[in-house]
């Protein structure tokens, strides 16, 4: 019993001082370019324009790339506890943990420890990764496990009523969370387990689907309607190019706001191995030893097709990135979760288990304290924070970015030459540069000298013109 206890009372305080560790992080990181400062920046706009239809990438410039529904979440967080890092994460730690309470009873019923599979989790990079970074994928990631996981329970005797509506709801805030995508990754695997076992007609017996669509179109239709109604266009940019072109072809020339991310196919597995790491290798053995008897646990069958279709399908995109790995890490924990009675040296696991989060611990905390991120960090914070005076214009030389933007509060400018330099900002009394140490260099010599360096990172400065009053 004292074992038992003891099992219990270390898996909570891990999962608790884990999402301590990463709600810490999220307050003293500063927000990432491009990605991560991206979406934050969006949603600093909504939150201050009062715009929650139309996302905005910049003051009156639409963002048809993806859907609000993350875009809603960091914009509240802003409104109820104002703007910051912390507060334009929280949410997706919110996610986080709204999904280790989900995977938690199904520990339980195998009388192992409730936080079991959160712990696996936080100790799976990708997972412990998106706990604390701004984007769609987070809330993508609860869509489907809220849809997979209310389908295995729907589809159970003596189920409870609400598990019927929780998967249609799942789709339907999935189309608000990443669009169509989450019926791609959630549809295939559920009917292909539904062939299996021929449960078609419990089915349709458990599950009305009439019922169960109409559902979906409340939650997602008003806001596409009147997306395409404030911004047209949205819908075929969005629909077509954002999900038909950019998974064929990786160097599609419409895309209005990202960068080619082409990649070998079946890097995907790549992804998987390497951000999933140990977990996904044990998983992927315990699959293979047990693949002459898989089919005669439902369950286990469940999860396996849960955890493979989402690479394989992106299996022969050249276009992604390693978050799309995302919706496999539950499966996985539940995998272990059921198998981890057969494990010999427990002990050993968790310990190694607890490495990347310690690792971090031991890394990002010094570093932030001591300030290397100052110098390192892909983002323009530092450049701004101490070099931005009330009344003085400050400026990006070519594309600004959205941490310069972010962190000027959308005051920052682009200027796109050195002639456009000399014209519109030399006359000034005063203004602050953002400039590439690339760019720098190309510039004249008598620009040169006329600037004043105030700070610099590893890839950008940022300098002072103060002009001289006779």
């Amino acid at each position: 019993m004292k074992q038992y206890l003891n099992k219990h009372i270390f898996f909570r305080y891990a999962v608790i001082g884990v999402l301590i560790l990463r709600g810490y992080l999220n307050s003293v990181l500063p927000l990432m370019d491009k990605t991560e400062a991206r979406y934050a920046e969006i949603a600093r706009i909504m939150a201050e324009t009062g715009n929650w239809i139309t996302p905005q990438i910049d003051y009156g410039i639409p963002f048809w790339a993806k859907p609000p529904l993350s875009t809603w979440l960091s914009a509240l967080s802003f409104n109820i506890f104002g703007v910051n890092e912390f507060t334009a994460r929280f949410p997706y730690l919110l996610l986080t943990i709204a999904m280790i309470f989900l995977v938690g009873k199904y520990a339980k019923r195998v009388q192992h420890p409730f936080f079991l599979p959160g712990f696996i989790l936080l100790t799976t990079p990708e997972f412990l990764l998106h706990a604390g970074v701004v984007s769609t994928d987070t809330a993508l990631a609860f869509c489907i496990t809220l849809t997979m996981l209310s389908f295995w329970e729907a589809m159970q005797n003596k189920a409870q009523w609400y598990w019927k509506y929780l998967l249609f709801i799942g789709l339907g805030f999935g189309l608000l969370a990443k669009g169509p995508i989450v019926l791609i990754l959630t549809i295939p695997p559920i009917f292909i387990w539904i062939l299996i076992y021929k449960k078609t007609r419990i089915f349709l017996q458990r599950v009305h689907l009439t019922t169960g669509v109409l559902l979906i179109l409340a939650i997602a239709l008003p806001w596409y309607i009147l997306a395409e109604i404030n911004s047209p266009g949205f819908i075929n940019y969005f629909i077509i190019g954002e999900h038909f072109k950019r998974f064929f072809d990786s160097s599609w020339s419409g895309d209005k706001y990202g960068f080619p991310k082409s990649q070998p196919i079946g890097v995907i597995w790549v992804f998987l191995l390497f951000f999933a790491l140990k977990w996904i290798q044990i998983t992927l053995y315990k699959l293979w030893k047990n693949r002459k008897i898989l089919f005669q646990n439902k369950w286990v069958c469940f999860l396996t097709l849960w955890l493979f279709w989402t690479p394989l399908f992106f299996t022969f995109s050249k276009s992604l990135i390693h978050p799309y790995i995302l919706p496999t890490m539950v499966p996985i924990a539940l995998l272990i979760t059921h198998w981890f009675h057969t494990f010999k040296k427990k002990k050993l696991l968790l310990k190694l288990a607890l490495i990347i989060p310690i690792t971090s611990l031991i890394l990002i905390i010094p570093a932030s304290i001591l300030k290397y991120t100052r110098y390192f960090a892909p983002t323009d914070k530092y450049l701004i924070e101490n070099n931005v005076l009330v009344g003085n214009k400050t400026f990006h030389f070519k594309e600004k970015s959205y941490s310069s933007q972010f962190y000027s509060e959308g005051k920052i400018k682009s200027i796109s030459t050195e002639k456009l330099l000399e014209k519109t900002t030399f006359n000034t009394n005063s203004f602050r540069l953002i400039i590439s140490n690339k760019e720098f260099k190309k510039l004249s010599l008598s620009t040169q000298k006329k600037l004043q360096l105030l700070d610099k990172n590893h890839k950008k400065s940022i300098y002072g013109y103060f002009r001289k009053i006779r």
